[in-house]
């Protein structure tokens, strides 16, 4: 039955950037469909709200671990903490990115001024990331009950930006972005064809979603859109529920585009 196939009960699951809008999501939504949480963020970055949220509603109570994703030594210690403590992982989320602000140098600015300190960095954690993750964890899912990756990706992992919907604003759509992104979607691919039949893997590619971006942003951005609005995080819970549980067992090597028609 489809309840019974929905439940990941007693599956672990390993989220990184668990604290920010997506990965709250992504947490809430695993909680709430049985797993235990591995919540993975950067030392500076506070998990009390998620936490506490994750116990009040689910009774869940998430193992927290630090780790800067921009650096090879630390993810190469996340790794070596999980595969010898013995316990299974049945999911990774690969969700944590470098999505960059105005203030960031070298990000939200022309394509000249862009620099390659700054796309280093992107890739790293966009791409790199997810790559050495996916290739030091997967020893311990494929041991694993009902083993699943999923990454997060973007529309623009696919697409080219519209640059109509900068103009007046100080918002940006670095290269460094759109390539990391589709890097990951291929990545996930490769994945697919390299791990399975032990291991699924499958990527979500969201659409822009609310961040109160200038209203003259979000009118052009919702005027574009078949569905008249950017996406908000829970328009992705149901994605996430597919693919981290057993709705999606015959399912590997797909990108689900979640972006209210923008694409098409």
């Amino acid at each position: 039955m489809i309840r019974d196939l929905i439940r990941i009960d007693g599956r672990r699951a390993l989220i990184t950037g668990a604290a920010g809008g997506l990965g709250s999501m992504i947490a809430a939504t695993l909680a709430e469909i049985g797993a235990d949480l591995i919540l993975v963020e950067k030392p500076d970055v506070s998990c009390e709200d998620l936490e506490q949220s994750l116990f009040d509603n689910f009774q869940s109570q998430p193992a927290i671990y630090r780790c800067d994703l921009e650096d090879s030594v630390q993810r190469n210690e996340l790794i070596e903490h999980f595969v010898n403590s013995g316990q299974e992982l049945s999911i990774l989320v690969n969700n944590a990115a470098l999505a960059g602000t105005s203030a960031l140098a070298g990000w939200s600015v022309p394509f000249v001024e862009q620099s390659l300190d700054t796309w280093s960095r992107a890739i790293e954690v966009n791409l790199t990331a997810p790559f050495q993750l996916c290739q030091g964890l997967y020893p311990i899912m494929k041991k694993s009950a009902g083993p699943t990756i999923i990454n997060v990706a973007s529309i623009y992992g696919t697409l080219a930006p519209d640059w109509n919907l900068y103009e007046g604003t100080s918002l940006g759509n670095p290269a460094a972005y759109s390539a990391s992104k589709g890097g990951l979607i291929q990545l996930t691919r490769w994945l697919a064809s390299t791990v399975a039949p032990e291991v699924r893997v499958n990527s979500i590619s969201p659409g822009g979603i609310f961040r109160n971006q200038p209203q003259i942003f979000v009118d052009r951005y919702s005027a574009r859109t078949p569905l008249k609005r950017m996406a908000v995080e829970d328009d992705f819970a149901g994605a996430i529920a597919l693919l981290s549980s057993d709705l999606s067992r015959y399912m590997t090597g797909q990108n689900l585009i979640i972006d209210g028609g923008w694409g098409i």
